[in-house]
């Protein structure tokens, strides 16, 4: 058994790449998603690899089945047992507004009001019991809900994070008494204070549990019916990868792990590159996926919402996302004005190009028209392309009412795609403070290097990294990513109040916790690291600042001073007047796997030759309003070190790169095209 492999599941293309340990060989796949049932497309990917399922050792996937069905309401019927009088803080939230200044938006939470029971029992914030738990309230709420046909349950009572025993003892009962497994505690997903968050949080693990756990479950028989040794391993949102067992109990920790694949591979490739502020541009066919990497390491939030009233309090890698891909569909709205997606034509029917059926200009095909993409051939399309058919559409659909020739249209329908993603890398740079000239691009995905140059000269950024296989970075993720669990507890004391022995012992406790699990996953791991951090704040204030700790000087003298420290490295100020105050306790136990030699990949899928024999072709390509004949390149002949001018377009398996006229690009050592943007 000798195969680590990476699996990335996206809404158009599922993509694979398997790495032999022993000798380096590499192997690549990117097959059309069949999102009628994931697996296929899945078993499809390893298929076409032609490897031996029985030689596969360490298997790893990346999913987008617990985010859609969130983002899509399509998960499982779900109810809800807790305190009484707050049945609505699901509903309620913190009455924001879906939007900012609009007088009409709507809501509809998880869990129905009708799924929703009260039961007597009440906990205060320090965990005391002010009312005891009435256990015949909590049986006849779980009939009640079982009648109203709930697969999934939750249970979330006030303040549980300082006292969990009521909600264990009624997930005890609900052992016995629920018709499945599908029963959360909130204080189990999430040990913080904050009952809108904490709920909601517990709330979208439970409405997504069943459709990942029947969706694991059914992979991992297929798996295992087709000669695969090893048991699945599942990408998590904060970066880390976790068992299949624990993925089907904390079933929120999957939802965005497909996008944080790529994210941690752009990490990875970045710093072995020298570059160590990057912006992640991830395109695939139906999104565009925005992350920051600072200092090496990327940006993990703990504060994201999914969606409008779906938050996720779990550490998560901080990625915005919007309906921006290769599949976008380009349209006129009602007030005729031009509109490229979110609506995506995925893999079935398609971009017009695809020759499956679809009939609505897209981004890829306006690619095609102007020259960026091959109008010979796709991947995954076996048959010829209708240029003429994509002109047409683009006549008519866009250009003819615009009063503007096809070409244009198509031109028309880049520039708003472009802008669309421009704006979203600027909302997430410079909302924290980073300047976007300051950083790299890292683009990837399977049209992220169709539009990386174009971004960057918007945004002014000057330089661009294509990593090697930039269409199969987000599996290439799933096989460098380490293993990693968060624990979380909320202590909110101040700080001259604290006894730094209960401090030992939560942090104990947490580390125990997570080297438990780590030894229950069976993940070869080369060491274990433990990092553990605290949410601090001064009296009086409503957010925390994150500081991290060492448990070796673990005191009140220490905590007040890391506070003090990072107070005046952000903003500037010291506010030592206050009295300052520990909100949470926070544990990252991460299980380091060894490292991966990305020269390997490129010397076992470099075809050798020199530069010249890398000159595929020529074709005009449609730059600043005119034609220009622009070279073609294979990008596996081309040398290590080449250097060379754009324009230019390289091809591969996985993807193409379009390289805009004034730049100067150099292949290095890793195979990465660096792109410099004058």
């Amino acid at each position: 058994m000798t195969y680590h492999i990476g699996v990335d599941i996206g809404g158009t293309f599922t993509d694979t790449i398997c790495i032999d340990s022993e000798n380096g060989e590499v192997r690549l796949s990117k097959v059309p998603s069949t999102p009628e049932n994931q697996a296929t497309g899945f078993l499809n990917g390893l298929s076409a690899t032609a490897i031996a399922l029985p030689d596969i050792s360490w298997l790893v996937h990346g999913t987008t089945v617990g985010t859609n069905a969130t983002l899509e309401r399509n998960g499982a019927a779900c109810g809800m047992i807790t305190t009484r009088g707050f049945r609505d803080i699901l509903e309620l939230g913190r009455r924001e507004r879906p939007q900012l200044f609009g007088l009409f938006g709507e809501f509809r939470p998880l869990i129905p009001r009708d799924r929703r029971v009260e039961v007597t029992g009440r906990l205060n914030a320090k965990g005391e019991v002010l009312e005891d738990l009435d256990e015949r309230e909590v049986e006849e709420a779980i009939r009640t809900l079982q009648a109203r046909g709930c697969e999934s349950l939750l249970i979330g009572f006030l303040h549980s994070y300082a006292n969990s025993s009521h909600e264990e003892r009624a997930a005890a009962i609900a052992a016995r008494l629920w018709h499945n497994p599908y029963v959360t505690t909130s204080s189990d997903i999430l040990g913080e204070f904050r009952e809108v968050e904490r709920f909601g949080t517990a709330a979208v693990n439970a409405y997504i549990q069943p459709k990942i756990h029947r969706y694991v479950s059914r992979l991992r028989d297929s798996l295992r019916d087709a000669g695969v040794p090893r048991d699945l391993v599942i990408m998590q949102a904060n970066g880390g990868i976790m068992s299949v067992d624990m993925a089907c109990r904390r079933s929120v920790s999957t939802v965005l792990s497909g996008p944080a694949a790529g994210v941690i591979a752009a990490s990875y490739i970045s710093r072995l590159a020298g570059y160590r502020n990057v912006i992640t541009c991830d395109m695939g066919g139906t999104s565009f996926d925005v992350g920051m990497i600072v200092n090496g390491e990327p940006i993990v939030t703990g504060d994201r919402d999914l969606d409008f009233g779906l938050p996720m309090r779990i550490p998560i890698i901080d990625i915005h996302t919007i309906g921006a891909g290769g599949g976008s569909i380009a349209h006129l709205n009602e007030a005729g004005i031009l509109k490229v997606g979110p609506a995506s034509a995925g893999a079935v029917p398609g971009p017009i190009a695809y020759g499956r059926g679809g009939e609505r200009p897209t981004v890829t095909d306006a690619n095609v028209m102007l020259g960026r993409l091959s109008s010979e051939r796709l991947l995954a399309v076996s048959d010829a392309i209708d240029r003429d058919k994509i002109m047409k559409a683009f006549g008519d659909t866009i250009g003819a009412p615009l009063g503007l020739a096809p070409t244009q249209a198509a031109t028309a329908v880049l520039r708003v795609i472009n802008d669309a993603m421009a704006g979203a890398i600027r909302a997430v740079s410079l909302q924290r403070g980073l300047d976007p000239r300051e950083f790299a691009i890292f683009a990837f995905g399977g049209a992220g290097p169709l539009h990386g140059v174009a971004l960057a000269r918007e945004l002014g950024v000057p330089t661009v990294i294509v990593p090697y296989v930039p269409g199969i970075t987000c599996a290439l993720g799933c096989i460098v990513a380490d293993v990693r669990h968060d624990f979380t507890q909320t202590v909110s004391r101040a700080v001259d109040d604290l006894a730094e022995e209960d401090l030992a012992a939560i942090l104990a406790r947490h580390r125990k916790a997570g080297e438990e699990i780590l030894h229950h996953d069976q993940v070869p791991i080369e060491r274990t690291e433990v990092l553990h951090f605290a949410d601090m704040q001064y009296e009086g204030q409503t957010y925390t600042v994150r500081v991290q700790l060492d448990p070796a000087a673990l005191n009140v003298a220490a905590l007040r001073d890391r506070l003090a420290k990072a107070y005046q490295e952000r903003f500037g100020i010291t506010l030592t007047q206050y009295r300052p105050k520990l909100t949470n306790l926070r544990t990252t136990v991460v299980g380091i796997r060894p490292s991966l030699d990305l020269k390997r990949i490129v010397a076992a899928t470099q075809k050798p030759g020199s530069f010249d024999e890398a000159v595929i072709g020529h074709r005009d390509v449609w730059f600043d309003e005119s034609w220009v004949n622009t070279p073609i390149y294979d990008r596996a002949k081309l040398p290590t070190g080449t250097r060379l001018s754009g324009p230019a377009i390289f091809n591969q398996m996985d993807t193409t790169t379009v390289v805009e006229p004034n730049t100067e690009i150099v292949v290095d050592d890793f195979g990465n095209l660096i792109i410099k943007v004058n």
